[in-house]
């Protein structure tokens, strides 16, 4: 999902549109809030871990 989010971003960046430049910031984001819950064994959407 950060993956996404990164690649979704530079997209917007380079053809300067501006949505998607927001929408790879979000999804970068929340990409990153659930890798660190996992990472600390934190249950998220009732998996152990996330990817």
């Amino acid at each position: 999902m950060i993956v996404l989010g990164v690649v979704l971003l530079v997209v917007g960046l380079v053809a300067n549109i501006g949505l998607l430049v927001t929408i790879g910031v979000i999804v970068a984001v929340i990409g990153a809030v659930l890798g660190l819950f996992g990472a600390v064994g934190r249950p998220v959407g009732g998996r152990r871990f996330y990817w």
